[in-house]
């Protein structure tokens, strides 16, 4: 390879592979000046305690090959760290509110960081600057109101219990102890969809003879999908209620709906002192499964959306499958996104209360996004295990243009109808 030796020279000459090239010399290789980078942007994101390994960054992008909301918008960690890097303000950025915390991306990084911690810690700060979504100050308001995110009435938290059909004893009334304490979260007390759920998963507990009781009015939302949505003093203040009532009872297990509940009990709720031994419900169910008469086939294909809380953050992917697998005539079929890379519903780290927001900067819900998956691999079924979920996904098939051609069913539901505890298939939904 020759070319031009004196910068003298107006015009340069390279031969590469038997090919002679020229241009201008002066164009390309007088230096340029060289422009420092303010950092200032990214130093206020690292500055704040638990978002300090957003400056891990090297940008490789492997979190941007994961990252559901990338698939449906222009996001990701990456992205989120070079617009930082390059001045832009996280806490001033709609990128702040569009992670749902669903952990994908941490799966992945080989620096670890870790948007689990960056972005409730960030949100928080924005909080208290008033910078947060109307929608989702409105949904802690009424977290902080109600107990419950939904703005329902305390006094009705246990009124599904009227409609189940079983006893389902209330602790304040039980006067006794028992061996599980059922925490039913607010999704599963409040909404028409979730009440339908808990509605079979009693059925199923009485079935079983399960000894079970649960808090009724003296249960409030766990708070963990507030914590993190940047409400972390909410968050405390329902744990403290929450121990608070927990501790006046004897019990063995809780045993909990709701993965975000499940999270929280099982990592945030012990440093305010409840340390209490928790399952899931579908981890319970499964085993106690060869006690449960499963008699009538549901001939149907299934497939199964596993929960972020349930599974990246907590590890559990084969309890729901077990369940499943026990049903006669069902078949399961797994998406392609499934277990340790599914995608997300959308519904995590405040995202369940920013559908309004989140509609001007994605193409489309990530709950519309799962919904087309399953139905691309033929299912009858979109089996959940997280009550976020029924009506995100049962709003995604009627918002896609495929009602009737998938029903959205609780797990709980599934093993209700197969053992013969809910009359007909009518039932589910009313």
């Amino acid at each position: 390879m020759s070319n031009a030796k004196a910068k003298s020279f107006e015009f340069y000459e390279v031969v590469v592979d038997g090919m002679r090239l020229t241009g201008s010399f002066n164009r390309m290789f007088e230096p340029r000046p060289i422009t420092e980078y303010d950092l200032s942007a990214l130093e206020t994101v690292t500055s704040i305690e638990g978002a300090e390994s957003l400056g891990y960054c090297y940008q490789c992008g492997k979190c941007t090959g994961v990252c559901p909301i990338d698939t449906v918008g222009d996001y990701s960690p990456r992205k989120v760290f070079r617009r930082t890097q390059l001045g832009a303000s996280l806490l001033d950025s709609p990128d702040l509110w569009l992670c749902t915390t669903c952990r994908n991306c941490l799966r992945v990084c080989p620096k670890e960081v870790n948007m689990i911690k960056i972005m409730p810690a960030v949100r928080e700060k924005a909080v208290l600057e008033g910078k947060a979504p109307k929608e989702l100050l409105d949904a802690f308001e009424a977290t902080a109101r109600y107990g419950n995110p939904l703005g329902e009435s305390p006094r009705k938290r246990a009124d599904w219990t009227k409609q189940a059909g079983v006893p389902v004893p209330i602790m304040s009334k039980h006067n006794a102890p028992v061996d599980v304490l059922w925490f039913v979260e607010c999704y599963p007390s409040y909404h028409p969809r979730g009440k339908d759920a808990s509605i079979a998963l009693a059925r199923i507990f009485n079935a079983l003879g399960v000894d079970f009781g649960i808090l009724g009015h003296e249960e409030k939302c766990a708070g963990d999908s507030q914590r993190m949505a940047g409400e972390r003093g909410l968050f405390e203040m329902l744990a403290e209620h929450n121990i608070k009532m927990l501790s006046k009872y004897r019990f063995n297990q809780i045993v909990v709906t709701d993965p975000h509940a499940y999270n929280a009990f099982l990592h945030e709720y012990p440093a305010l002192g409840g340390d209490f031994q928790t399952v899931h419900y579908t981890q319970y169910l499964a085993s106690k499964i060869h006690e449960l008469d499963l008699k009538i086939p549901i001939p149907k294909r299934v497939t199964f959306h596993d929960p972020c809380y349930l599974g990246r953050h907590n590890g559990e992917y084969d309890a729901p499958r077990k369940l499943l697998h026990a049903i006669p005539g069902l078949e399961l079929v797994e998406m392609g996104h499934c277990r340790e890379t599914a995608y997300c519903c959308g519904g995590g780290g405040g995202g369940m209360w920013l559908d309004g927001f989140n509609r001007d900067h994605l193409s489309m819900r990530l709950s519309e996004r799962r919904v087309l998956e399953a139905i691309e691999y033929g299912a009858d079924i979109l089996a959940v295990a997280c009550p976020f979920e029924v009506s995100r996904f049962e709003d995604a098939v009627k918002s896609t243009g495929n009602a009737g051609k998938l029903e959205v069913m609780d797990i709980a539901e599934l093993l209700a109808q197969s053992a013969g505890l809910l009359e007909s298939p009518v039932e589910v939904g009313q």
